[in-house]
């Protein structure tokens, strides 16, 4: 079998932490082999050796990132090919994936690709998904089981809030989730050692004449801005119980357990039509919650430019429950429900009706569907934005977490269409309106590329953070055996348990739960954050909460930079406390949970 993998170089991620002036602070960071990408390297190995072929790993970036290729060999690969050119510079997730077609066109066929799920520096998880698509090749993401029979793959697949099994034949792409296989890893002397003849390179010429780099980006970077507010940072002398006692004090003067929820705004009603395209939602079957906070954005940028609101999916709720939400035509697809076919008719029907902008939830559904069909168009995808805005020349503009936890960066489409992914839980939900959609005919799908087989099991509900008043959000100092300690806390508050992702990397809490910049962001009323170090990758899917309480035994962790109150100390000590403080002021009684199931 001839296997290409292909990696990229990172930040230093596990040692970043921001400065005393809130920006990302790199001093002596050195750059590192994305930590997906270490599983993809020992994936494609194991592939080369048992089936006795090769394994070749490719990666994009400047002459530093062919260290992650000296690791890559040092740990079995049988070569690497660094693309590196000043042209590739300003390269966005379809322009890094035309580039890294194209060197695996000109290196020759091969079975199969494997990448790594997402990049930590960013969630997005688009360029394997694009890749497969300007490949014809088939694809399954966040693989964390694998088979290989003959010229077909048994895969057990990471999807959100649970799993999917499913075969495929070869060739095919594959995105690796952690706990696959152990990670490749090589020190200093062990890359140092690999002979500079393992290395191939490849300028921009070499490829074609392109365009590359910035010339081919779809999307552009734009204006940074806040967001909203900075922590109270607020800390309290004395011993636990004292420190306890003052902070659920404070935090009830600040109304964290206020259980009179804000008046939501209504969502807009339905108004003229002047054209210019429509609002396109594209609506995941099981998964209202993010179908109405869609809708509901769809709406309200759709009365400022006096556009349409469509919502297609395979089972969209009903015209009534629909236009209540914020659309205004709805459609169902049937035909087929693998998302490669759908992805494939979505960009033939944009073709034709040229709609303003797509938006999809940032799940594993969302993105292959707006990653392929951005691919077939060469159109703008912007994924995982947590807000959309409407530009000053009409555009909609999207907003995506910067590196410091404190910044949004907007992100345009340089494309007539623009695909956007948004993260579930980022957008609010607004109050119904008193409007029917209208049932326009179904959309027929032509199957062509489902897959063998497929069975979808979940171990979790993606809505539940969402819906949550409180949420407790765990790191990896707390073991599994502990959680049962954690139970009296999530009953005071009535909260949800959520976790950091070496949390759900190890396999301790469902990726449903995980929080932070390559996770979830939230909005609880309040955010308890309890056995992590509160580095700003997690913190930053916490900047809507309305409050957050720390609780951490070494006074100088940079939880205390991202909290309005927090408690040093042991949270073995701290936890009895807090549940007996909630408890002298009433907070069981006046912070009930949301019921299940509840929209709001």
């Amino acid at each position: 079998m001839k296997v290409a993998v292909l990696v990229k170089q990172v930040p230093g991620w596990e040692s970043l932490r921001l400065g005393p002036d809130r920006r990302l602070d790199r001093t002596g960071r050195e750059p590192e082999m994305n930590p997906y990408c270490r599983r993809a390297v020992s994936q494609g190995v194991r592939l080369a050796r048992e089936t006795g072929g090769e394994c070749v790993v490719l990666t994009l970036g400047p002459p530093s990132a062919e260290d992650c290729l000296r690791e890559a060999v040092a740990c079995g690969a049988d070569r690497g090919v660094l693309l590196s050119d000043e042209a590739f510079a300003g390269s966005d997730t379809l322009a890094t994936a035309r580039a890294l077609t194209a060197a695996l066109h000109r290196l020759g066929s091969f079975d199969l690709v494997v990448c790594g799920r997402n990049s930590v520096d960013a969630e997005t998880g688009q360029t394997p998904v694009q890749i497969a698509e300007l490949l014809g090749l088939p694809m399954v993401a966040g693989v964390r089981e694998l088979t290989l029979t003959g010229a077909t793959l048994q895969v057990r697949a990471e999807h959100d809030d649970g799993w999917l099994r499913t075969e495929l034949p070869l060739p095919a792409l594959l995105s690796c989730a952690e706990r696959l296989i152990n990670p490749a890893k090589a020190g200093p002397e062990e890359r140092a050692a690999v002979p500079g003849s393992s290395i191939g390179r490849l300028d921009a010429a070499a490829l074609g004449p392109g365009p590359w780099g910035d010339a081919a980006s779809m999307t552009e970077v734009g204006d940074t801005r806040r967001t909203a507010g900075t922590r109270l940072r607020l800390r309290y002398a004395g011993d636990v119980d004292s420190q306890v006692r003052k902070a659920v004090r404070k935090l009830a003067e600040l109304g964290a357990f206020d259980p009179a929820a804000e008046p939501r705004t209504p969502v807009p009603e339905p108004g003229p039509n002047r054209g210019g395209g429509e609002v396109v939602v594209l609506a995941e079957e099981g998964r209202d919650r993010l179908t109405q906070e869609l809708l509901g954005r769809a709406a309200v940028l759709a009365a400022a430019g006096g556009r349409q609101v469509t919502l297609l999916g395979q089972a969209p709720p009903s015209p009534a429950v629909a236009g209540a939400w914020g659309a205004d035509e709805v459609r169902t697809i049937t035909g087929s429900a693998a998302e490669r076919d759908i992805a494939e008719w979505l960009a033939e029907w944009c073709s034709a009706r040229t709609p303003w902008a797509v938006l999809a939830p940032s799940t594993t559904w969302g993105r292959e569907i707006t990653g392929r069909s951005a691919a077939r168009l060469t159109a703008g995808l912007v994924g995982d934005a947590t807000d959309v805005s409407l530009g000053a020349r009409g555009e909609p503009v999207c907003w995506k977490p910067a590196f410091s936890g404190d910044l949004v960066a907007s992100v345009t489409c340089r494309s007539t269409i623009g695909f956007i992914t948004v993260r579930g839980g980022a957008l609010p939900v607004l109050a119904p309106r008193a409007a029917v959609a209208v049932r326009g005919p179904d959309l027929t799908v032509v199957p062509r590329h489902g897959a063998w087989a497929t069975l979808r099991e979940y171990d979790d509900e993606l809505g539940v953070l969402a819906r949550a008043r409180a949420v407790v959000g765990v790191g990896a100092a707390i073991p599994p055996e502990d959680y049962p300690l954690l139970e009296p806390v999530l009953r005071a508050l009535g909260a949800e348990l959520a976790a950091t992702r070496k949390v759900t990397d190890r396999g301790w809490q469902p990726r449903a739960r995980q929080i932070g910049v390559t996770g979830r962001s939230v909005a609880p009323q309040l955010y308890v954050a309890i056995g992590t170090s509160g580095k700003f990758t997690h913190m930053a899917g916490v900047g809507s909460a309305g409050l957050v309480l720390g609780i951490n035994s070494d006074p100088t962790a940079p939880l205390f930079d991202s909290v309005d109150v927090g408690v040093v100390a042991d949270w073995r000590d701290a936890l009895p406390r807090l549940v007996l403080a909630l408890e002298q002021h009433g907070v069981p009684r006046s912070f009930a949970p949301l019921p299940r199931g509840s929209a709001g």
